[in-house]
C-alpha cells in the first residue's frame, strides 16, 4: 500500500478532530478551532502537491470549522482561499466559495471588500463560464458597493464593463444609461474628464444599433451641452458621419467612416462587433433609417 501524502495525513487528522467527542476540559469551540486550522495546514500542503481542488476542499471545510465557533473573519478568509484553489481547476465551485467570502463580508459592514470578491466572480462568469449575464449582474453589484465606498474610480469601471456587457446582449438602453452615468461622473475631475468621449461614442453606437438615429443625434446635443469640447473630437465627429450614411442609406459612406476612423484609433473588438450589428441594420433596410 503507498504510504499516506503528509496532506492526506492532515486532512485525516482534522477530520477526527471535527467529528470527535468533547471532553470534559474541552469545550466544542476549542475542538472546531483545532480542527479548522488543521483544515488549513492539509490545505496549504495540497498546494504544494499542486492538488488544488483538494486543497480547494479542505479550506472550505476549514471554513465550516472557523463558522462554528464564530470566527466570522476567518471564515470569511478560508472561503476565499477556497475560492482561489478552485479557480486553478473548477470556476463554478470557485464562484460558490467567493458568495461565502462575500456572505460574510458584507455581514461585517465590510462592503469594499465584498465588491472586490464581486467583481471576481463578475470576471470568472466572463472569462471562465461565458455567462455574460451573470458577469453583467455581478460588475453592477461590485459597482453599487464601491460607490457607496466612495471608491469612485473603481465604482465607474465595473460600471463601464457592466454596460458594455448590456450592449453585447443587445440590452441597448441599459447600456446607454450606464455609459451615461460613467461619464457624468467623470466630467467633474480633470484626470478622468479625458474619458469622457469614449463613453459617449460608445453610447452613441448603441443608439445608432437600436436603428435610432434620432436619439443618436439627439444625444450627440445633449452631449456637446455637457461638453463644450466633445463636439470637435474625432468621437462626435465619427458618430455624425455615421448618423449620415444610415439616413442617407449609403452603405460606402458608413464603411468609409469607419475606415477613417480606425486608422487613426484602432477600433477594439468590442467597437467593431457593434459596429457590424449596425452595418446588418443599414443592409437590411437602406435609406429607412
Amino acid at each position: 500500500m503507498p504510504a499516506k501524502s503528509p496532506a492526506q495525513t492532515l486532512l485525516e487528522k482534522a477530520d477526527k478532530k471535527a467529528n470527535s467527542s468533547t471532553g470534559w476540559f474541552s469545550s466544542a469551540s476549542t475542538k472546531f478551532e483545532e480542527a479548522g486550522d488543521l483544515y488549513q495546514q492539509a490545505a496549504n500542503q495540497f498546494k504544494i502537491d499542486k492538488l488544488f481542488k483538494e486543497a480547494g476542499d479542505a479550506h472550505a471545510r476549514e471554513a465550516e470549522c472557523r463558522e462554528k465557533c464564530q470566527e466570522n473573519n476567518e471564515a470569511a478568509n478560508a472561503w476565499w482561499n477556497a475560492a482561489k484553489a478552485y479557480k486553478r481547476v473548477d470556476p463554478g465551485l470557485a464562484v460558490q466559495a467567493l458568495d461565502h467570502t462575500i456572505s460574510h463580508l458584507t455581514k461585517a459592514g465590510r462592503f469594499r471588500q465584498a465588491a472586490d470578491r464581486e467583481k471576481e466572480i463578475g470576471q470568472i462568469y466572463l472569462q471562465e463560464l461565458n455567462d455574460l449575464r451573470k458577469a453583467c449582474e455581478s460588475f453592477e453589484r461590485a459597482a453599487e458597493w464601491y460607490s457607496q465606498e466612495d471608491a469612485t474610480a473603481t465604482a465607474n469601471a465595473c460600471y463601464k464593463d457592466a454596460a458594455d456587457l448590456h450592449a453585447e446582449l443587445e440590452e441597448y438602453p441599459q447600456a446607454i444609461a450606464l455609459y451615461e452615468q460613467v461619464a457624468n461622473g467623470s466630467l467633474s475631475s480633470p484626470l478622468t474628464k479625458y474619458s469622457v468621449k469614449e463613453y459617449w461614442l460608445r453610447s452613441s453606437l448603441c443608439a445608432l444599433a437600436m436603428g435610432d438615429a434620432v436619439t443618436a443625434k439627439r444625444n450627440l446635443t445633449k452631449y456637446g451641452s455637457l461638453d463644450t469640447t466633445f463636439t470637435s473630437t474625432r468621437e462626435a465627429k465619427f458618430v455624425n458621419a455615421l448618423i449620415d450614411a444610415l439616413e442617407a442609406g449609403d452603405l460606402e459612406a458608413f464603411t468609409g467612416a469607419v475606415v477613417e476612423f480606425d486608422q487613426v484609433t484602432k477600433l477594439d473588438n468590442w467597437k467593431t462587433s457593434i459596429l457590424l450589428k449596425v452595418k446588418r441594420g443599414l443592409d437590411q433596410e437602406p435609406g429607412i433609417l
